[in-house]
Formats: C-alpha cells, sequence, structure tokens
C-alpha cells in the first residue's frame, strides 16, 4: 500500500474528528472526575462498554477482573490491538480545575484514600475511544480487525497479565501488533517513541526490619529500628553509585519509611518500601542481590535478633519496542504531523505492562508518548530552568493534561498508528 493511498485513507477516517470532539472532551472531563483504583474501575468499565457497543464492537467485559475488550471484524486483513490502561492513583487531587477529582477509594491495605487520574489514563481512553469512533465510522477506508484494549491496574504492574490469563487472545485473537500510547508532561504535538528496550522493569520491594522496643529513655534496652532502617536508606543509596557501571542505567529508591507512633516509644519494627528500575536481567541482578545484602547486612550490625523480611509487591517487566514496527508506526506517524513531530528522546525509566500483551502473543510492539503540556508554558520553564518545578510529571497531584489540542492529538496519533497496519483502500 502506498504511502500516498495511506494518507488519503487517514484524512477520510479523521474527517469527523471535529465533529465528535464536544463528546470525547466530556467523556474526558467525565473519567477524571470520577477515578477508580487499580481493579476496582467497575464504573469506567461499565462507561466504556456502553460507548463501545454504541460504535458496533463485540464488547466482552469483565477480562481479568475489571478490562473490557471490544472487536470490530471489518473483512480480511492484520488484527490490530489497541490499548488503553484506565485506573487511577491514591493521590488527593490539588489541581483547581472545575472537574477535579473528589473521589475516595479503598486501597489494597483496606485505607480510604483519595483517587485521582494522577497520570492520565483518562485521557487516554478518551483517545482510544474517539479513535475507535472514527474508525467505526469510516469502514469503507480500511479492512482488517481492531481490537480494543482497555486494561485494569496498569498502576499494580498486573492488570495487562490478568487479562492474559483470563483468556484474553481467547476471546479476541492473536494480535498482529500492539500499539499502546502514553500522555507525558511535554508540548502537546510532540510524540516520542524508542525501539528497542523503552521503559524500565520495575520491582516493589515491602522490606520489614524487626528491633526491640523500650522507652525513649532508654535506648540501652532496645535494638532501635528506626536507626537500622535509617542506615539502610542511607547506605542503599551506593548501590547505583558504586555498584552498576557507568554505562548502565539503574534507579533505587525508597518511597516510605514507616516506623513507631510517639516520640518516646522506640517501636519493634520498621518498615520500608523500595523501588527499583532496571532495563537487563545483569543489572536487575546486581541491584536485587545489593538490596538483600545491605539489608541483612545492615540488620546483623544492629544486632538485630529476627533476620529481616523482604517481600516483593509488584513487578512491570522492560517493554521492548519492536524496531520494524516502530518504523513502520512512525513513519507514519511522521507523514501526518511532520517530520520533527516524531523524536527519539531514548529509554525512559518509568515502567508499563502494555509489553505483556505483545510479548505474552509473540507480536511485535509499537508504544510511544504524546504531550500534554502547554508548549508555550514549557518552553518558559525550560528558559528559567524550572521544568521540575513548573511543569507538573505523572503521579503529581498537580498532573492535568491540557485538554486541547492534547485530546485531539491523542486521537490522530492512535487512529494514524492503527491506519499504518490495517489495509487501507
Amino acid at each position: 500500500m502506498s504511502d500516498d493511498t495511506r494518507r488519503d485513507a487517514g484524512t477520510r477516517v479523521l474527517d469527523r474528528l471535529n465533529e465528535i470532539h464536544p463528546r470525547l472532551e466530556a467523556l474526558y472531563k467525565d473519567l477524571h472526575a470520577h477515578p477508580e483504583l487499580s481493579f476496582a474501575e467497575t464504573r469506567t468499565a461499565g462507561v466504556v462498554a456502553a460507548d463501545l457497543e454504541r460504535l458496533g464492537f463485540e464488547v466482552t467485559t469483565g477480562v481479568g477482573r475489571t478490562g473490557v475488550v471490544g472487536v470490530l471484524a471489518n473483512g480480511e486483513g492484520p488484527r490490530v490491538f489497541l490499548r488503553a490502561d484506565f485506573d487511577a492513583l491514591p493521590v488527593e487531587e490539588q489541581t483547581g480545575l472545575d472537574y477535579a477529582s473528589k473521589a475516595t477509594g479503598t486501597d489494597s491495605e483496606g485505607r480510604r484514600v483519595p483517587v485521582m487520574h494522577a497520570c492520565g489514563h483518562d485521557m487516554h481512553v478518551a483517545c482510544l475511544i474517539g479513535a475507535l469512533d472514527l474508525l467505526a465510522g469510516a469502514r469503507e477506508s480500511w479492512s482488517g480487525t481492531v481490537v480494543a484494549v482497555f486494561q485494569p491496574a496498569e498502576e499494580l504492574g498486573s492488570g495487562a497479565q490478568a487479562m492474559v490469563d483470563d483468556g484474553l487472545f481467547d476471546r479476541a485473537g492473536t494480535p498482529d501488533v500492539v500499539l499502546g500510547q502514553h500522555v507525558a508532561p511535554v508540548p502537546t504535538g510532540m510524540i516520542a517513541c524508542h525501539p528497542g528496550p523503552a521503559l524500565a522493569a520495575t520491582d516493589a520491594l515491602l522490606v520489614r526490619m524487626f528491633g526491640r522496643g523500650a522507652h525513649g529513655a532508654r535506648p540501652e534496652a532496645s535494638i532501635d529500628p528506626v536507626v537500622m532502617a535509617a542506615a539502610t536508606v542511607m547506605r542503599l543509596q551506593t548501590v547505583v553509585s558504586r555498584e552498576i557501571a557507568g554505562g548502565d542505567t539503574a534507579v533505587v529508591t525508597v518511597g516510605a519509611l514507616n516506623a513507631g507512633t510517639k516520640d518516646n516509644v522506640i517501636p519493634d519494627e520498621a518498615e520500608l518500601k523500595l523501588n527499583i528500575r532496571t532495563y537487563t536481567p545483569e543489572v536487575r541482578a546486581t541491584v536485587l542481590g545489593a538490596v538483600t545484602r545491605i539489608v541483612n547486612a545492615e540488620a546483623a550490625a544492629a544486632g538485630a535478633e529476627r533476620d529481616p523480611e523482604i517481600t516483593p509487591v509488584d513487578t512491570f517487566p522492560v517493554l521492548v519496542n519492536d524496531p520494524a514496527a516502530v518504523d513502520r508506526t512512525t513513519g507514519a506517524l511522521r507523514a501526518h504531523f511532520g517530520e520533527h513531530t516524531v523524536v527519539d528522546m531514548g529509554p525512559a525509566t518509568g515502567s508499563e505492562d502494555c509489553g505483556v500483551l505483545a510479548t505474552a502473543s509473540g507480536a511485535p510492539m509499537c508504544y510511544w508518548y504524546f504531550g500534554g503540556t502547554d508548549p508555550a508554558a514549557f518552553e518558559t520553564a525550560t528558559k528559567n530552568g524550572t521544568l521540575g518545578r513548573d511543569i507538573p510529571s505523572n503521579h503529581s497531584p498537580h498532573f492535568a493534561p491540557l485538554i486541547n489540542p492534547t485530546l485531539d492529538n491523542g486521537v490522530r496519533t492512535m487512529t494514524v498508528a492503527a491506519l499504518a497496519w490495517l489495509r487501507t483502500r
């Protein structure tokens, strides 16, 4: 199929974007105002399923607990999986938007927590619904099968695997390609895609360190787990700086240290929550080995009478973009948006479980980022050296993509990418 034919098909399919935009913007604001935690996305799943049925898709709900799958068969051609995640985070929104979330939910530990779409998954859903609307309304322009995968629990790293384990490919067929996208705090209109290992593997660990409690006035009667944990946090900072080669990449973050309830009570134990990012099995093994060694050594140095416990919590695999799939997809995106709009920013240390859909099926994957930030604000912050302060990133309580033109751009990227793989007429 020639590039001109694909461009013509793309133009025809995208013709209705202005028409459907108001409905998509309303959908986005509704999802943003009603976020749900991982594996609790029941309202969101219902909204998505209703839209898919309206568009004429064959719909299956409850895949991998709360996932939704829509299939639109339109003659002979490739089976193209288009994926969007739809869970939110336990974050209290501070954007001040008139559609800001006031929702709460119950987390995995039974605590009542605020809930916010602080990672843009609501934007992903609205963009995919928009692309599906356009494709369904222009079936004469393409042939093949579009499979829409609305995935739960990306934030836990287990939603994609849950859908696979629940028979996703038996229900929807085996993909010829898996396509996914993520909104990012870069200027709207910008698209970033990296071939090869594009997103890091993640290991989340819960570490419990045990001491002996005592009165704060008699530390000699204790084995202080607070000091033990603090020493461990500091020693863990040497893992990357002293055990990982300069040409390799790893991140070790202690995101939480919890111990004690009162100033004059030395507690019995302390808890650390660790997040580790790596790209290769060798570096991952080195980092995990070092963490285990340091945790145990610091406990021994403190005279702990009980060994620490190290429990894996969440695991994300490395997301690997197939180079040929990247070339094909980004070629179509460059032809539509302009040569300089699509860039390779290199691998990112964020993590995504979308790659599970590709590795489990043997299909090639292309996953990219699209910008969601006001270009003028981004340029000003760049000039002032204040990007980290002035441009909220994903997972920030202030994160909120600029709706226009981010929403339309996200619809266009997913639609054009899908047409790069479907047979166009």
